[in-house]
């Protein structure tokens, strides 16, 4: 059962089109990923689904009913903000406890729920302090727990840890991940991180100007991106996108001789991840080696293939020198095509007879 629908959505705001005719369904108990660049709609497309934006056309659907006019109180939603939208001068009880109040929930049903919510979130001690006295992680385990206490079964969270730094948003990242899967919640959440959205979602929806640009698992965009700015997008480091060029007996990486594939090359991107590339020194194709990024378990290497650059990822430790001569090799299987012009993916034509870099 879906328990969110779009319906062929559109926000515009007088000349500027924020949302453009978008549809998707999120089943009940998952965790969609709305995901794309600052500006591409994410947050527009939330606030919709939220009742916070009017629709300016197409429907939105919750629970099987057309909610599009709802006010936002109709939809039985939470919502967690990147600001955390906290009250400065209450403690950290009284935020928590601040929705019940309003909707008159009865005191001794509002005392369950907190004693409940707040050691699922790991406030019990903190109830009596005040937002000030927190920590930027404390802050967000408040505004989750206020989401979690309405007991709604959709919650909506719009980059809700943008404002923590890496170590902490790791942390968070993995909180609010088992709590949705304990608790059962739909979640629609809204990144512009990629690896927060890879290492969360059951699904994600990849924006660009106001569109779906491919909605899939991770591992589906992972593995096959279905246009070149998913390829660039997903991925640390993004995927290598090498712009190839007709050659006398095949597809070349422009710049370079050796053939790849059969047919034309020109208008051409390949694609390879730096983790399939193999350096190497004897067959492959011959590339300048121009600096090296150690990482720890492994080493981002940067090259020079032809006129264009690519990053090899290296397991561990490895130092090079700038202007170092090797060879590089990817396995057939490893190759993306797309059209330059449209971004599309192709299908991979026949190999050359000379191929050298594909094994």
């Amino acid at each position: 059962m879906s328990v969110i629908e779009l319906r062929e959505v559109s926000k515009v705001w007088h000349d500027t089109v924020a949302v453009d005719g978008i549809s998707f369904r999120v089943p009940k108990g998952s965790f969609c990923v709305l995901l794309g660049p600052s500006g591409c709609g994410k947050s527009t497309t939330l606030r919709m689904i939220a009742g916070l934006e009017e629709v300016t056309r197409g429907r939105v659907f919750i629970d099987g009913r057309d909610m599009t006019e709802a006010p936002p109180a109709a939809r039985r939603v939470a919502m967690v903000f990147q600001s955390y939208a906290l009250f400065p001068h209450l403690n950290v009880r009284e935020n928590i406890l601040f929705g019940l109040k309003v909707r008159r929930v009865p005191r001794p049903e509002r005392e369950q729920r907190l004693l409940r919510v707040a050691k699922l979130v790991g406030l019990a001690d903190l109830l009596d302090r005040k937002p000030a006295q927190l920590s930027g992680g404390q802050r967000q385990r408040v505004a989750l727990a206020r989401a979690i206490i309405s007991e709604h079964p959709i919650c909506l969270m719009d980059e809700p840890l943008s404002n923590l730094d890496a170590q902490l948003r790791h942390e968070m990242r993995v909180e609010i991940r088992a709590l949705q899967q304990r608790l059962g919640m739909t979640v629609v959440y809204v990144t512009h991180d990629q690896s927060e959205a890879m290492s969360m979602a059951d699904r994600i929806l990849l924006m660009r100007a106001g569109r779906i640009v491919q909605d899939g698992t991770p591992k589906e965009l992972y593995e096959r991106p279905a246009h070149l700015f998913v390829a660039a997008f997903i991925g640390t480091p993004p995927m290598n996108l090498l712009e190839l060029a007709d050659g006398p007996a095949g597809a070349v990486i422009r710049g370079t001789e050796t053939p790849l594939l059969a047919g034309r090359g020109e208008g051409l991107v390949l694609g390879v991840r730096p983790e399939h590339l193999r350096l190497e020194e004897g067959e492959g194709l011959p590339v300048e080696l121009i600096a090296a990024d150690y990482l720890g378990a492994d080493t981002i290497v940067m090259a020079r293939i032809g006129d264009q650059r690519l990053a090899v990822r290296v397991p561990g430790h490895v130092r090079v020198r700038a202007g170092e001569r090797a060879r590089v090799r990817w396995p057939r299987g490893a190759m993306h095509l797309f059209d330059r012009t449209t971004g599309e993916r192709l299908a991979l034509p026949e190999a050359a007879e000379a191929e050298a870099a594909a094994s």
